[in-house]
C-alpha cells in the first residue's frame, strides 16, 4: 500500500509515523507513507497557502490553486482508490471504514488547516469527507494519523500476530473486547481470575464472551 498525505504543517507528521507499528510497517515494506509539503506548489514567492474567506468572517480558508497543483501532479503518477479528506463535515471514522480502506492499494488524504478548505477542492477531488468525531481541531493532520494507523495495522503482516487485529473491539460490530490480564497473577492484592488461569478454553470462552457482553452494553449506555 501507498499513503499519500498532503500538509501545510507536515511536521506533524514526523514523530507519529516514525515510531512503533508505523514505523514497523513501512521498515518491512508493507507501506509506504509519502508527506506532501502544500508550500512546495504555492505559486507566489512568499510560499502563501491561505487567504482571508470571501463573505467575510474570521480566520484563514486555504487557497485551491496549491492543492489543484499537487493533487493533479499525484493523480497523474498513479490511480488511487480514495481521496480523503479530512473534514469534522465528513462521515465519522469507524473501524469497518478502516477495514474496507485496508484493502486498497493506493490512497491520499488531504489535510486542512487553520479555518478550512477552499471548498472548489473538496467538491473537485474527494472521494470521501472522514471525521473522527463531533468536535474541531486546529488541522486535519492528527485525524489522518488516527485514520492511518487503524488502516495500516490491518495490512496482513504489520503485526507479528495476525489474529491479534482479528480480536479486537469493533471487528465483529459494536462488539468491546473482553479485559486483559498478564503476568503477575497477583499485583498488590488483585488478582487476575481464576478462570484465566485454569487452562480450561471452554470455560475461558465463555468468561470472554460474558465479559464482551457486559462491556459492550456498558459502551452503547455511554453513546446513548
Amino acid at each position: 500500500m501507498r499513503i499519500d498525505v498532503i500538509s501545510a504543517v507536515p511536521e506533524i507528521f514526523e514523530s507519529p509515523l516514525n515510531y512503533s507499528i508505523l514505523k514497523r510497517a513501512q521498515n518491512k515494506g508493507k507501506v509506504e507513507i509519502v508527506i506532501h509539503n502544500l508550500r512546495d506548489y504555492a505559486f507566489n514567492k512568499h510560499k502563501q497557502i491561505d487567504d482571508k474567506p470571501f463573505g467575510g468572517g474570521p480566520g484563514m480558508v486555504l487557497k485551491p490553486e496549491p492543492f489543484f497543483e499537487c493533487i493533479e501532479k499525484l493523480k497523474s503518477e498513479r490511480k488511487y482508490d480514495y481521496i480523503i479528506f479530512t473534514s469534522p463535515r465528513g462521515k465519522v471514522f469507524e473501524q469497518k471504514i478502516a477495514n474496507r480502506i485496508s484493502l486498497a492499494s493506493n490512497i491520499m488524504f488531504v489535510t486542512g488547516h487553520y479555518k478550512d478548505i477552499d471548498d472548489r477542492v473538496i467538491k473537485t477531488f474527494a472521494t470521501e469527507e472522514l471525521s473522527i468525531g463531533n468536535f474541531i481541531l486546529t488541522g486535519g493532520e492528527l485525524p489522518a494519523v488516527i485514520m492511518i494507523d487503524a488502516i495500516v495495522r490491518l495490512i496482513p503482516g504489520v503485526l507479528n500476530d495476525s489474529e491479534s487485529a482479528l480480536n479486537d473491539s469493533f471487528m465483529d460490530g459494536e462488539v468491546i473486547e473482553a479485559p486483559a490480564f498478564t503476568r503477575p497473577a497477583e499485583y498488590r492484592g488483585m488478582k487476575v481470575p481464576e478462570v484465566l488461569l485454569s487452562g480450561n478454553e471452554k470455560e475461558i470462552k465463555k468468561w470472554k464472551t460474558e465479559q464482551s457482553k457486559t462491556l459492550t452494553e456498558r459502551w452503547k449506555n455511554f453513546n446513548n
